[in-house]
Formats: structure tokens, C-alpha cells, sequence
């Protein structure tokens, strides 16, 4: 395997503390091979720069700096592999907790055919981890864990960030969109990885430096979550969170509901009340929809067709109470507000499906601002030339 030249991606943010101990590790494992390790900056306020250039004289190492980082540490692993050289990619972490005398067999697993990605398990037989977790970190891992199991199989530790790929296996990946940390479930699911095969390794404690595990990086691991489930079950996904919002929004407009018909309202003001009780409580969702997903949306006017649609359900449901009133001698208040809300919901999803054809964007095969600079050539804008830091 001698012959197949190995890229090694390291995403960093203020880790000059941690990279002379690594590289020099990295060094002793690739003995003997065609190599090259390429730290993949996010702006780092320390000197991390500055290190990498004194390592450069020694070892065959690149320094690419993204001045505006996005999509975190999955952004910078991917703009390291579409710079990469080489027919194998790696990634690790640059805090050591990732042993570097571990890439040559992930490397081997991959280039000899036993699997289309090696990952790096904490939790295959033979792995280990240094240090007690609390049990909250415990919980939270076994959760992360499985709330990703639909799309990665029987795989031990998905959250890992350590593994191994070719270059023609992350070549067909489809609408690549990180965000956060988790970049192996990402390419494990939009790859279409057919067999993954884990690789025991000791995950050991960060030697210095400070964790970037942060609350909002979890959250960023339920959106990137609610993505793959997208991406995996583009029909039954959608439909699921639609109904989920339905709920919360159909909950809390039942007790406005309720409040309204107490003060001696008709009966068709107190549903039109709780309706936009309803329609506040999706304009939050949404919003929170259109910041995570902005650039994925084929719509460029995405708040004009929520309020078209917004204003659509409203005429049906106030229509639907109307005729209600009017129609039957003494409408009970339930059946006015259920059969009102059911016209409302039918609308809702007439309107978003079939109108606007799907404002996901879930029918293209490739979505606006999909990051593939490797198909199409294009460099990413923040990247600085490494000559020039």
C-alpha cells in the first residue's frame, strides 16, 4: 500500500499548543508512505499559524486558513479534502484524543477493499477510552448515538471523527451540507457507504487547549439530525415534522380557543383567535427553518410564501366556522373548532405541497449552495493560499 498517497485533514481553532505534539506522531506512523497532513484553520486567535509555518520546514504539512469559517468543523474537513492531493483521505482531530499510529490500518482497511470507510471506535472490541465520563456525558452520548442508528446501521461510534475514505468514494456524494461536528454521519449517509468497518482505537484525554464541545454545538447536531432524516427519508421525514409542529401549534391554540369562547365571543371570532394562535406558533419553526436551511431553500422569498399560505388557511378556517354557525341550529364548540382546524391543516398542506412544489427543495437531485468544490472546481473564497500566511 506503499504507493497510494494519504491526505490527512486536521481541523484547528487555537490549537498551537497541541500540533508540534501531533505532527511529529503523525510523522512516525506514515513512515514509509506518501503523505501529506493538511490543517484546515478556522481563524485561530493563538498561534497556530505561526506553528505550522516552523513545521512546514520539517514535514510535508499545509496550512489552509478560512478567515470566515462556516458549518464548523465539517466545513473545514471538507475544504480540506477538495484541496487534498492524495487517493486517500483522513481525518482526525489535533487534540491527540485520535491516535495517529492508528491511520495506517484505517488507510489499509479502505485501500485493500474490506470496507468503504474505516472509523476510528471507541467502542468496537479492543477500543478503550482514558478517563471517567460523568454519567450525563454518557446519556447524552448514548443518545446522540441513537438518534443517528436510521441512517448508520449497526455502526458502534458514529460520532466519531476519526476515519478513512478514498477519494472515489467521497466523489459521489450527494448534496453535502454540514454543520457542526459530526462530519463522519454526514458522509457515511450522503456517500452512500455501503460497508463501514470499525477500527479499535484508545480515545485518550485532550492534551491541552480547550474543548470546543459546546451547548450550541448539540444543537447544531439535532439540525444537522433533522437534515440526514431529509436527506434519508425525503417523503417521511417532512411529513413526520409537519405533524409534530401541528401538535404543539393545535395544543396551544385549543386552550386560546377555549380562553376566547369563556369572554362571550362568537364562536367564529374565538376560532379565527385561535387559528392565529396556531399560525404564531409555525412563524416560530419557520423562522428557525429558513436561519438553519436559508441557503438549501429554492424559494428566494420564503417569509412571502409563508404568509400566502398563512393567509390561505386563515380564509378556510374562518370560512369552514362560518359555515358551521350559520348552517347547523346549535354548533357544538368542539366540532366548530375541530372541523375548522381539520379545513385549516388540509389547506396548510395543499398550499406548501402542491402549490408551492415542495419549499424543501427535497424533488431536485442537487440544492442551491451544495459544497462539492471537488465535482465543480470551485474554491471556497475564505480560504487564504498557504504561501502567503
Amino acid at each position: 500500500m506503499a504507493d497510494r498517497f494519504i491526505s490527512i485533514i486536521v481541523p484547528t481553532l487555537n490549537e498551537a499548543e497541541n500540533i508540534p505534539l501531533l505532527v511529529p506522531r503523525v510523522a512516525a506512523a506514515m513512515a514509509g508512505r506518501k503523505w501529506e497532513l493538511l490543517i484546515v484553520d478556522d481563524n485561530s486567535r493563538d498561534a497556530t499559524p505561526q506553528v505550522c509555518v516552523e513545521l512546514a520546514r520539517q514535514y510535508p504539512l499545509r496550512l489552509l486558513v478560512r478567515e470566515k469559517p462556516r458549518h464548523g468543523l465539517s466545513g473545514a474537513v471538507l475544504h480540506g479534502f477538495a484541496h487534498a492531493q492524495g487517493d486517500v483521505l483522513v481525518c482526525m482531530d489535533a487534540d491527540l484524543q485520535h491516535p495517529p499510529e492508528k491511520i495506517p490500518e484505517l488507510v489499509d482497511t479502505v485501500v485493500q477493499g474490506n470496507a468503504d470507510f474505516a472509523l476510528g471506535s471507541r467502542y468496537q472490541q479492543g477500543g478503550s477510552m482514558e478517563g471517567e465520563w460523568s454519567a450525563f456525558r454518557r446519556l447524552n452520548s448514548y443518545a446522540a448515538t441513537a438518534l443517528a442508528r436510521p441512517f448508520s446501521g449497526g455502526v458502534k461510534d458514529p460520532m466519531s471523527g476519526f476515519f478513512a475514505l478514498q477519494r472515489s468514494t467521497f466523489e459521489r456524494a450527494g448534496r453535502l451540507s454540514p454543520l457542526g461536528y459530526k462530519i463522519a454521519l454526514e458522509l457515511m449517509c450522503k456517500c452512500r457507504v455501503r460497508k463501514v468497518q470499525e477500527v479499535p482505537i484508545h480515545f485518550g484525554l485532550r492534551q491541552k487547549g480547550q474543548s470546543k464541545l459546546s451547548l450550541k454545538q448539540q444543537f447544531n447536531y439535532l439540525q444537522h439530525l433533522s437534515r440526514l432524516y431529509d436527506f434519508t427519508f425525503p417523503r417521511l421525514s417532512p411529513v413526520l415534522k409537519f405533524m409534530l409542529v401541528l401538535a404543539i401549534g393545535i395544543s396551544a391554540a385549543a386552550g386560546s380557543f377555549a380562553l376566547a369562547s369563556r369572554t362571550g365571543l362568537n364562536l367564529v371570532a374565538c376560532v379565527g383567535i385561535a387559528y392565529l394562535v396556531h399560525l404564531a406558533i409555525t412563524a416560530v419553526f419557520h423562522a428557525r427553518y429558513i436561519r438553519t436551511q436559508r441557503e438549501f431553500l429554492i424559494t428566494t422569498r420564503p417569509w412571502a410564501d409563508f404568509g400566502l399560505i398563512a393567509l390561505g388557511e386563515l380564509a378556510a378556517v374562518l370560512a369552514t366556522a362560518w359555515w358551521l354557525v350559520w348552517r347547523l341550529p346549535d354548533p357544538g364548540k368542539s366540532e366548530v373548532f375541530l372541523v375548522s382546524f381539520a379545513a385549516g391543516t388540509v389547506a396548510r398542506y395543499i398550499l406548501r405541497k402542491e402549490l408551492l412544489q415542495d419549499i424543501r427543495g427535497l424533488r431536485q437531485e442537487l440544492r442551491l449552495g451544495d459544497i462539492q468544490p471537488q465535482a465543480t472546481g470551485q474554491t471556497d473564497p475564505s480560504v487564504k493560499d498557504p504561501q502567503k500566511i
